[in-house]
């Protein structure tokens, strides 16, 4: 993406990325030095990733537990701080392991600079992590 593209262009490129399956592309939208925090993790769960190579671990098995198919809902609205925004969004689709329905509803804190995501903190809800095959923090070859 182009560094003059702005944080909403990039954040809606990013959820096709994540639609598409795509993670190593959706980890290039990071600069090297971002940081991605979920201040709502549950225990046992990452607080804070620091740089694009801890968010690219995190996120390399995403699409082997949750198969996404839409982000419905998807408001985003800017700040006085022009790289800053915040997203109401839903994504909804299914838990691969069990084929369960997924529906989950996410606010976000995102900073953009120089057309990549440095700041990313996730409001996701902690209480959906009680399915099991949600935890796409394990490698799936157990």
């Amino acid at each position: 993406m182009p560094t003059n593209t702005s944080p909403e262009d990039l954040y809606r490129h990013s959820l096709r990325l994540l639609l598409d399956k795509d993670i190593p592309a959706w980890v290039g939208l990071w600069s090297e030095r971002g940081v991605m925090e979920f201040p709502f993790a549950p225990p046992g769960w990452p607080e804070r990733l620091e740089g694009r190579e801890a968010i690219a671990a995190y996120m390399r098995d995403y699409p082997d537990h949750i198969d996404l198919h839409d982000f419905p809902d998807l408001r985003i609205h800017r700040t006085t701080d022009p790289g800053t925004i915040v997203v109401e969004m839903r994504g909804v689709g299914r838990l691969v392991e069990s084929g369960a329905p997924f529906d989950m509803a996410y606010i976000a804190l995102v900073t953009v600079q120089d057309g990549r995501f440095t700041s990313y903190r996730d409001y996701w809800n902690p209480l959906a992590v009680h399915e099991p095959a949600i935890d796409f923090t394990r490698s799936s070859a157990r």
